[in-house]
């Protein structure tokens, strides 16, 4: 097989989440333990970090990775879902994971995998536990795939534990109410290892006091911090979202320290200033054109655009273009209701079988005062926005990870940076 034959097989075999939604959805950890001991317990050769959260995980991890690369650090990355190629998922010092050991880890290891028959993230996970101890990574920064408590990645013994936040977002797995998506995410917390929280609610705080209390955990919480040492430092990731991951990611540096990391000041401002450069993180309030601007973002849940949207109005714009697409498992009305009315709408779909189709997001928009025309698929929608816009305009893509995905696999045919 070559690298496409391989990914087709992946696909096939194990349904990708991204793809098809809840029924790639595996609760358990037996096929992950299982893998585990076939692999020889890969994630016990190097350190790791474990971050979980409704949103802002993949920014916080990214940037973690960067100081740590910057101190001088062989850092691996494991996050998802991918953008535009499978191998960002698995990535060593930002480097990608090759095609060739994509290829070989799933030739060699078949005969386990079809009787098995784990999940897409269960083989995933295995990969880059696998990639990383091959690759003698120092430590590895690993981004919970869903929930908590019973992600596969949840087998690792990490030097510190890290939630963003809690909000609405796969409740059809995690749970009904704050309390309980809560639950779930503090389900890492592991036995005296130090935890940091980003955000909490009323909901959400005693739930994650607890957790701690009964593992002896020692608990931070970022909202509580208050570090002077970098109050003027830059941070390449713009949106304004990224000031509570920045003191999220403020509040573990000093635990990181703590369990016997190097990072200094340098290490820190260089990682902060060049999180793209070092990681190859894509998607988080990106800006891909100028004149008119164009801005992408991966945020696709009322806690991601309840920043996404305060920032879109405070654009200074002749008018402002927003390419919209959300797939069918989201709270539509919850981000509708959120957007501003003045904008000029492009109703579209992503290449999931998952994505809702731009005339019912349309229905759904005219009941909150939004208004636009329909186009079957990413690019043709981007492409009327550009097609429509002035020099002074603004046009924002997003909705969905698979929106923004489209929208970076066809750079070169919409002229983008």
């Amino acid at each position: 097989m070559d690298y496409q034959d391989t990914l087709k097989y992946l696909y096939d075999s194990a349904p990708l989440f991204q793809h098809i939604g809840g029924k790639a959805y595996k609760e358990g950890l037996e096929n992950t333990l299982c893998l585990d001991a076939h692999f020889g317990h890969p994630h016990r050769r190097f350190h790791c970090i474990h971050v979980a959260g409704t949103n802002g995980k993949g920014s916080c991890s990214h940037t973690l990775a960067a100081v740590l690369q910057s101190s001088g650090y062989r850092v691996g990355l494991y996050t998802s879902p991918h953008l535009v190629d499978f191998r960002e998922r698995i990535r060593v010092n930002g480097i990608p994971v090759s095609e060739e050991y994509v290829v070989r880890f799933v030739e060699s290891e078949r005969e386990l995998f079809e009787p098995l028959h784990p999940s897409f993230f269960e083989l995933t996970t295995a990969m880059a536990f696998c990639y990383f101890a091959d690759q003698a990574v120092d430590v590895a920064i690993v981004e919970v795939g869903l929930g908590g408590r019973l992600d596969c990645t949840n087998i690792i013994s990490p030097d510190l534990c890290v939630i963003t936040n809690i909000s609405f977002d796969h409740t059809q797995f995690l749970g009904s109410t704050l309390a309980q998506i809560a639950a779930e995410k503090a389900g890492i917390i592991k036995e005296g290892v130090p935890v940091v929280i980003g955000e909490t609610t009323p909901e959400t705080r005693p739930v994650f006091e607890e957790k701690a209390k009964s593992c002896q955990a020692p608990i931070y919480f970022a909202e509580e911090c208050h570090d002077n040492q970098y109050s003027d430092l830059e941070f390449e990731l713009k949106g304004d979202y990224q000031q509570k991951n920045k003191r999220t990611l403020l509040t573990a540096l000093p635990l990181l320290q703590g369990a016997g990391f190097h990072l200094d000041e340098s290490a820190v401002r260089r990682g902060f200033a060049h999180v793209v450069e070092l990681t190859g993180l894509m998607g988080r309030w990106q800006k891909l054109q100028d004149n008119p601007l164009l801005i992408c973002d991966t945020g696709h849940n009322v806690g991601g655009f309840t920043y996404i949207s305060q920032q879109l109005e405070s654009i200074r714009c002749r008018q402002l273009h927003i390419v919209i697409g959300m797939v069918n498992d989201k709270d539509i009305r919850g981000v509708l209701s959120l957007l501003p009315q003045r904008a000029r709408y492009y109703f579209t779909k992503a290449s999931v079988k998952r994505a809702l189709s731009e005339e019912e997001i349309q229905r759904q928009a005219a009941g909150f005062g939004l208004q636009g025309s329909c186009f079957p698929d990413v690019v043709s929608a981007v492409h009327a926005a550009q097609e429509e816009s002035l020099p002074e305009d603004c046009i924002f893509v997003g909705g969905s990870n698979f929106i923004v995905a489209d929208l970076l696999a066809n750079r070169n045919a919409l002229n983008l940076h």
